[in-house]
C-alpha cells in the first residue's frame, strides 16, 4: 500500500509537472495549490505516529505542532490562491 508520504511526492510532481506544461495563468494557479497540497500530505504523513492519543488529557501524546503549521499552511494557500485569481481576473478585464 502507498504511504502517505510516496502520495504527497506524487501529488507535489504533478503539480510540478502542470507548472511546467501549462501557459494559463489560472492552470499555473491551480498546479501551485496541487503543489502545496502535496507537500502538506508529506508533512502530515511524516508527523503520523501510530499508537498515540489526540494532545487533549493524555497518556502518550502525539505532537501538535505539525498538525498546527499544515492547518496555517492550507489558510494562507487559499488567501494566496484567492489573491492571485483576483489579479488574473483584473488583468482580462483590463485588455477588453
Amino acid at each position: 500500500m502507498i504511504s502517505p508520504e510516496q502520495a504527497g511526492i506524487i501529488i507535489m510532481l504533478v503539480g510540478i509537472y502542470g507548472l511546467m506544461a501549462k501557459r494559463e495563468p489560472v492552470k499555473l494557479v491551480l498546479s501551485i495549490n496541487v503543489v502545496s497540497l502535496g507537500l502538506v500530505l508529506f508533512f502530515v504523513g511524516l508527523a503520523y505516529s501510530p499508537g498515540k492519543d489526540v494532545p487533549i488529557m493524555p497518556t502518550d501524546p502525539v505532537d501538535p505542532l505539525p498538525a498546527t503549521l499544515m492547518l496555517t499552511t492550507l489558510v494562507v494557500d487559499v488567501a494566496i490562491t484567492s489573491l492571485a485569481l483576483a489579479i488574473i481576473i483584473r488583468m482580462r478585464g483590463e485588455g477588453e
